[in-house]
């Protein structure tokens, strides 16, 4: 690749020829460091979404700066300044090393200060010894800070408190008030939770000392429980019983109702409670008054027992009676609905005590205070995390972002981030497959690429769902690539997935390949009407056999049906076979005659045309009738395969490609190989046994015989000479013209020698 430089106003950028267009060089950590200088009408892409993409979808949340799913030049540029500024050595990018040595991490800066010392601890927390520092060691966080007291995250765990009283009260929280997870992965609580803590049992002690006196001893919840729940049904029975006492006429209509019970009685009564329960309680009388020991609806019976037992004087309970139990519960119930603190009176009024009079609100709000102490250190080790990912990554991103220098290098082992593995079918392996979301979307515009693309739905039993890929074919002949084929797609981890084309946009795939497309599309064309002809006559034929047997049938029925009285028999008359007509006959082989003589004047035209020409004048007829017909399909192919390119793909995805991306015939060969055998002879078991040579000889010649007879026959060599005119009449109709009348005249002279002789 040719290198110039250009000089810009700041920075001095080198740029290169990549996929047929110019890019600018990033090949050091200083090209890195100035990227906020490159003009962004010199980026290839503007912006690429933060998934389906072959790096880590860790590296690309860290690099996606606002958060908004997709990776823009503002984020590169802001990443590049961060971390090319807290390097010594900004080259040390270049290696894309998933650890570094912290001695490279420039300290003498305020983040790079604070960057070495969280990788110094994260080291001392976790026992290791030396100065390097990887992804591994900080893969799991949680593992960091498990040997750590205070994290800065302001939550306190059990393994925070140095006191049995404390991690006692800090369980307790954790059981009523609810927890927060800490960093080491374990439950502890915060601030808030303290504080909510200790005012439920404020709230929840007063409420209790507050508690009036309970009108049925310890008895009265039941009470309480019972009247709530058969308040609305009692109710129900007075107005009933009133209406009764009213209108004595209706109270068969409002008791309970014989028919109700009828309709469910053939079931499963016990699956039945609601229908029970919308019963009256009792049988309706008319007395504003229930008995208490009168027949109660099932339904209900449990809670009427309750309050019979405990809240009923006397046999009777009237509607005073119902209301004064209610007023007689209304302190109590007043004081159980404005409860406080409930959500600690799981824990029992004596521990709700004793939590009070140990008061550890402060000792634990101090060991939060200790704990947010060390934040700053504490989220300065996920600093490290994430400056590991980026170390790793950053100038792989660069490379597929500026320049798309990974998807144009030479070595096929190095792979752009957005190629996600191999699809081999068809004896083929294509080295360019991208995941797409929706097929059917992504076609919609993949098509202007210029190339010829396959849509797979892949699946495999190692993860759920499908994934959806397109993978492009730059070299061989369709072959036997169709929807429904099935190959094998194999992505980048080498996890192995069944898949099966679901579409295919055609497209040149080479120009060999275009040079026998016309004459596959008239081969197509050509069997497809002769499957459409052979349709069609099949049609009529089936159509014909049935009328036949149809009107077979018909007669069968008339013959077997006998004739009415004094009818006279009826009598099918057999139609007369219509006489042998010569002339129709001979009028068929007049016109098979005739197309015979056509058919054999023209090859005789053509045939002669061609000995008339020389033999460098055949090849170059034979030849131009070849670019007549595959010419402009050669034509277009070269045209479509000069423009290929890869930006339409990238744009269906997500992308904002902001040049050119060519793939270039020679480059289009190595995105996908085709299987090659060596030369040998390999004899196959099961080929039919052929003819011996002389046999094969004699066949041969015989045949060769056959077809110049038929060309003599057909007058084709009549051009060559009299003598190897065809026999046929039709093709010697002059001569034999000529030699009747020759032998008229010959007839007329010797009548007139012979009238001389006469008259003589």
């Amino acid at each position: 690749m040719a290198i110039l430089n250009l000089l810009n106003k700041k920075y001095k950028w080198e740029f290169v020829n990549i996929g047929g267009s110019f890019r600018v060089s990033i090949s050091s950590g200083e090209d890195l460091a100035h990227l906020a200088e490159l003009d962004p009408k010199m980026w290839t892409v503007l912006s690429c979404p933060t998934t389906e993409l072959e790096i880590s979808d860790k590296s690309l949340k860290y690099m996606d700066c606002d958060g908004d799913g997709k990776i823009r030049v503002n984020d590169v540029v802001e990443v590049s300044q961060w971390i090319t500024g807290i390097l010594k050595d900004k080259d040390l990018l270049l290696k894309s090393s998933d650890n570094i040595d912290i001695n490279s991490i420039d300290s003498s800066t305020e983040v790079g200060q604070k960057l070495y010392n969280s990788a110094k601890q994260i080291l001392q927390n976790l026992g290791k010894e030396g100065t390097v520092i990887s992804l591994a060691d900080t893969a799991d966080i949680t593992a960091i800070f498990a040997k750590t007291r205070f994290n800065g995250d302001g939550i306190i765990t059990a393994a925070t408190a140095d006191d049995d009283a404390l991690k006692a009260t800090i369980a307790a929280i954790v059981a009523t008030i609810g927890s927060a997870t800490d960093r080491s992965g374990e439950q502890g609580v915060g601030a808030d939770q303290v504080e909510a803590f200790y005012a439920a049992l404020a709230e929840y002690s007063a409420w209790y000392n507050a508690m009036p006196q309970m009108p049925y001893a310890d008895k009265t919840d039941a009470v309480i429980e019972a009247y709530n729940a058969l308040d609305q049904k009692v109710r129900d029975f007075f107005m009933r019983s009133k209406l009764a006492a009213f209108s004595p006429n209706s109270t068969a209509a409002l008791d309970i109702q014989t028919s109700s019970i009828e309709a469910i009685s053939a079931e499963n009564l016990a699956a039945k409670s609601a229908d029970i329960a919308a019963y009256p309680l009792t049988h309706i009388s008319g007395k504003a008054e229930i008995d208490i020991n009168a027949p109660i609806n099932p339904a209900w019976d449990k809670y009427f027992q309750t309050i019979k037992t405990i809240a009923v004087e006397g046999n009777t309970i009237t509607e005073e009676a119902w209301d004064a139990i209610a007023a007689k519960l209304a302190e109590y119930t007043a004081w159980k609905a404005a409860k406080a603190g409930a959500s600690v009176e799981s824990l029992g009024i004596d521990s709700i005590k004793s939590f009070i009079e140990q008061n550890n609100k402060a000792a634990l709000l101090d060991l939060v205070a200790q704990d947010l102490a060390v934040k700053e250190e504490s989220e300065n080790i996920e600093m490290v995390d994430r400056f590991l990912y980026i170390f790793r990554d950053f100038y792989r991103l660069v490379k597929n972002f500026v320049t798309l220098h990974d998807f144009y290098d030479k070595s096929k082992e190095t792979k752009a981030i957005f190629q996600c593995g191999k699809l081999i079918i068809d004896q083929r392996e294509c080295h360019f497959c991208m995941r797409v979301d929706d097929a059917a979307k992504h076609s919609a515009s993949a098509g202007a690429s210029g190339m010829y693309l396959l849509y797979c739905d892949c699946t495999t039993k190692s993860k759920p769902g499908k994934m959806q890929i397109v993978a492009t074919v730059t070299v061989g002949d369709i072959g036997e690539l169709s929807v429904g084929k099935n190959g094998i797609f194999y992505d980048n981890s080498g996890l192995e997935w069944d898949a099966v084309i679901t579409k295919i946009i055609d497209n040149p795939i080479n120009i060999s390949q275009s040079f026998w497309s016309p004459y596959r599309r008239m081969a197509t064309a050509v069997e497809n009407l002769i499957n459409k002809s052979a349709a069609d006559k099949d049609a009529k034929m089936m159509s014909k056999m049935t009328a036949e047997l149809d009107n077979v049938s018909a007669k069968a029925k008339t013959l077997e049906t006998p004739p009415a009285a004094g009818a006279a028999p009826a009598t099918q008359a057999t139609p007369a076979a219509p006489p042998f007509d010569i002339a129709k006959f001979a009028g068929i082989f007049a016109a098979l005659g005739m197309a015979v003589g056509m058919i054999g004047t023209a090859l005789t035209s053509i045939f002669k045309g061609l000995f008339a020409l020389k033999w460098w004048q055949v090849i170059m007829l034979f030849a131009g009738i070849i670019m007549v017909v595959s010419g402009p399909a050669m034509v277009m192919a070269w045209l479509k395969l000069r423009r290929r390119n890869i930006a339409p793909l990238l744009n269906a995805n997500g992308w904002a490609v902001n040049a050119m991306s060519k793939i270039s015939i020679p480059f289009g060969e190595t995105l996908t190989d085709i299987a090659k055998y060596p030369k040998i002879k390999l004899k196959d078991p099961y080929a039919k046994k052929g003819l011996p040579k002389w046999q094969r000889w004699t066949y041969s010649i015989a045949s060769f015989l056959v077809v110049m007879a038929v060309l003599w026959l057909l007058n084709i060599f009549a051009f060559i000479g009299p003598k190897l005119q065809s026999p046929l009449p039709w093709f010697n109709k002059e001569k034999t013209e000529v030699a009747v009348e020759e032998e008229i005249a010959v007839a007329a002279k010797q009548e007139t020698v012979d009238s001389t002789a006469i008259g003589q």
